[in-house]
């Protein structure tokens, strides 16, 4: 079998060492945060990124690999296996081409090839077989059909016999490997997607009806058209065809496959190569080049929704803050939730200050009293319905204040999710889903990561397509990122809820389940080393969380630290040398930029940690995430029909998709920034330009009240 190594070496172009290295730490069940960021010297210094292509890419030859066996065994019974076909066969690095070389051989069920050898035509269709060359003898072919003719098998005509063994060529044909790889290649090469609205939905009636007559190349085919075209063909609002030029494929299987010269036999040829394209290969590999362009669709589908995920969220928080949480509404009232620098809950209240003056005036007195009672520092307003008007009327009661909290507008989307969810429920069993859902509001503010782990990724509203690519791939990838996400900004272990805890490095559920009970029954955590007190938390879960786990004003300084426990004792031996007490040693940030790292390199701690552990002595504790910002809407503009062309305004960016970016302007409907207006210059991936949660400045361009649709613009404002 292969050297997986060699083929991970070339195609990753990594160090084949480095490479096993990884992969011996991955099947000891090491992590790839933690293999990232405490085995550098083991991995040279793969990032994340680099760990999990060659972690899947692995698994993928892994699986080839055992799938090659399958097949060698399965021809080899059949006694079919020959010295070149088994070299093929080992040589393999991709599925398709290891099935297509099975195929002549893989089971089947009864095919017309099956039935005419059944019929003993097999021997007529060699001897045509013998005739397929230059210089051929001139021959009847219908006189040696004559010969197999028999009644009892149901071969009564000449016709029958010689369409039977064109079937069995046919079949023949069809099966060869590098006739199928020509053909799947060129259907992805210079085929054509080609689709029509139905007549049942006449013009201006369907949102797919940019693809009412439409044509693109297979190969050039954007992402996201491509899923749109899929799911207007499963909604039956549209057809979908692959399209391709037949002749030229014929024309090119003929080369192959015809040399005889004589008429007849060619003709005859001719007629099998055409049925095997056309019934065997045609709608098969046409099957195939669509599910592998879905592939790809999805994976890049799949990529937007990753990165739009983690900048959500990495979103800068607003700080641990006395916070006052609104989820707004008309009718029903606002619902007001008091949280604590901590985000436990300590109050609700319901106001009603969008249904009369009287209570419009009580409303601000109680919201008043809030505010000084509990020291609010924040105020969070959920983005939907009512949103901007209670926003104006939040922004009135602070004019009466000397001591102004910051008010936020902030993004409520899967706030509802949360509050029905077993994670509510279970948080706070005895309130009202809509004082959890401002609950959840308010604690976004407060730290988005903390808060947005809670629920599943897919309701949050950053994705494009989600619900039409691999539900799979989709879930293990956005579990990956929130992973990834907590792990890279680290967690207060004292504070952290047992679904913040289930990401981090090492943790499964049941393990984060008892460190809450532990955390309750025996109070805060005062040093990382407590963690193996833990039921089920044993010393190799310890290797993999506690350098993600952070303990503010425990025994230890270093606990605070990203720095790992089993190198705390070279952190010491430095403390020592610059003749400090380890709770001053972040203070002494000139002499640790003096130090002689080699000097400190052990078996097991390299430069690449060292200088990895001089950067996080220099500031303990940081959070990596940036700055707090946040959007000031524009006053007067609370609805689409307060807008108009050419106005000038301040928003949020809610959703980077691969035709542009969505940026919240405090309307209730987002408008977009098309990829042609998001910069003065070319932009192949908005990705590059915007983020989900930066505040940017856009112009109003066009707006369409019924379809809700509101065309903005970056670069005019640029």
């Amino acid at each position: 079998m292969l050297n997986l190594i060699s083929i991970l070496a070339d195609e990753l172009s990594l160090n084949p060492k480095n490479i096993a290295q990884a992969l011996e730490l991955r099947q000891e069940g090491g992590t790839i945060p933690f293999i990232s960021r405490y085995r550098k010297e083991r991995t040279g210094g793969m990032d994340e990124l680099q760990l999990r292509d060659l972690f899947e890419r692995y698994e993928y030859l892994e699986t080839l690999e055992k799938r090659k066996q399958t097949i060698l065994d399965a021809i080899a019974s059949q006694g079919k296996l020959t010295e070149a076909l088994e070299a093929k066969i080992t040589a393999c690095t991709q599925k398709n081409e290891l099935e297509d070389l099975y195929l002549p051989y893989k089971p089947k069920r009864r095919t017309r090839a099956t039935a005419a050898r059944e019929k003993g035509l097999e021997p007529l269709a060699e001897w045509i077989q013998s005739l397929n060359k230059k210089n051929s003898p001139v021959v009847s072919l219908e006189a040696e059909a004559a010969k197999y003719l028999d009644a009892e098998k149901g071969v009564e005509s000449v016709e029958e016999a010689l369409k039977g063994a064109s079937d069995i060529i046919a079949e023949e044909v069809a099966e060869k490997p590098e006739l199928r790889a020509y053909v799947r290649e060129f259907l992805l090469n210079r085929g054509l997607f080609v689709s029509k609205i139905k007549e049942d939905y006449p013009e201006g009636s369907t949102k797919f009806e940019m693809y009412r007559n439409y044509n693109v190349s297979v190969k050039r085919i954007a992402p996201h058209n491509l899923l749109a075209l899929f799911r207007g063909e499963a909604e039956g609002i549209l057809t979908l065809n692959l399209d391709c030029d037949e002749d030229e494929i014929l024309s090119y299987l003929e080369s192959q496959e015809l040399r005889a010269k004589q008429r007849e036999v060619r003709t005859f040829y001719q007629h099998a190569i055409a049925d095997a394209f056309k019934r065997l290969m045609k709608n098969s590999l046409t099957s195939e080049a669509r599910s592998l362009k879905k592939r790809e669709a999805d994976i890049e589908s799949i990529q937007t929704f990753e990165t739009n995920l983690r900048e959500l969220l990495l979103s800068p928080p607003a700080g641990m803050k006395p916070t006052l949480a609104i989820d707004p509404g008309f009718r029903t009232g606002c619902k007001v939730s008091v949280l604590d620098e901590t985000g436990k809950f300590l109050k609700y209240q319901a106001i009603f200050p969008h249904t009369g003056e009287r209570k419009r005036t009580e409303a601000a007195q109680l919201i008043k009293n809030l505010i000084n009672k509990y020291a609010i520092e924040l105020i969070a307003i959920g983005n939907g319905t009512a949103s901007r008007e209670t926003d104006a009327f939040i922004a009135e009661v602070l004019t009466q204040l000397e001591r102004k909290p910051i008010k936020v507008i902030v993004n409520e989307s899967g706030a509802s999710i949360y509050s029905a969810s077993d994670v509510a429920r279970s948080e706070f069993p005895n309130l009202d889903v809509t004082v959890r859902g401002a609950i959840s509001i308010g604690r976004r503010l407060q730290d988005p990561l903390a808060e947005l782990v809670k629920i599943d990724p897919k309701s949050i509203g950053v994705g494009q397509y989600q619900h039409d690519v691999d539900q799979k791939l989709l879930q293990q990838k956005l579990e990956e990122t929130v992973e990834s996400c907590v792990n890279y900004v680290g967690i207060d272990l004292n504070t952290a809820s047992k679904e913040l805890l289930t990401f981090v490095s090492g943790l499964t559920p049941t393990v984060a389940q008892n460190i809450v009970a532990y955390r309750n029954d025996k109070g805060a955590f005062t040093q990382r080393k407590q963690l193996l007190k833990v039921a089920k938390l044993g010393p190799k879960a310890f290797e993999q969380a506690a350098g993600f786990l952070r303990i503010r004003n425990g025994k230890n300084p270093l606990d605070n630290t990203a720095v790992h426990p089993e190198s705390y004792s070279v952190v010491e031996t430095i403390a020592t040398d610059l003749n400090l007490p380890l709770t001053q040693i972040s203070k002494a940030q000139e002499k640790l930029k003096t130090l002689n790292l080699k000097n400190y390199v052990t078996d097991t701690v390299g430069l690449p940690t060292l200088k990895d552990m001089i950067g996080e002595l220099e500031k303990p504790g940081r959070d990596p995430r940036a700055q707090f910002q946040y959007a000031t809407f524009k006053e007067g503009i609370n609805e689409i029909s307060d807008l108009i062309v050419g106005m000038e305004l301040e928003g949020i960016v809610t959703n980077v998709v691969n035709f542009g970016a969505f940026v919240d302007i405090g309307v209730h409907q987002d408008g977009l920034v098309h990829i042609s207006q998001l910069a003065n210059r070319f932009v192949d991936d908005p990705k590059t330009v915007v983020k989900v949660g930066q505040v940017v400045k856009v112009k109003v361009m066009e707006i369409n009240e019924t379809l809700k649709r509101i065309g903005l613009s970056m670069k005019a404002v640029e």
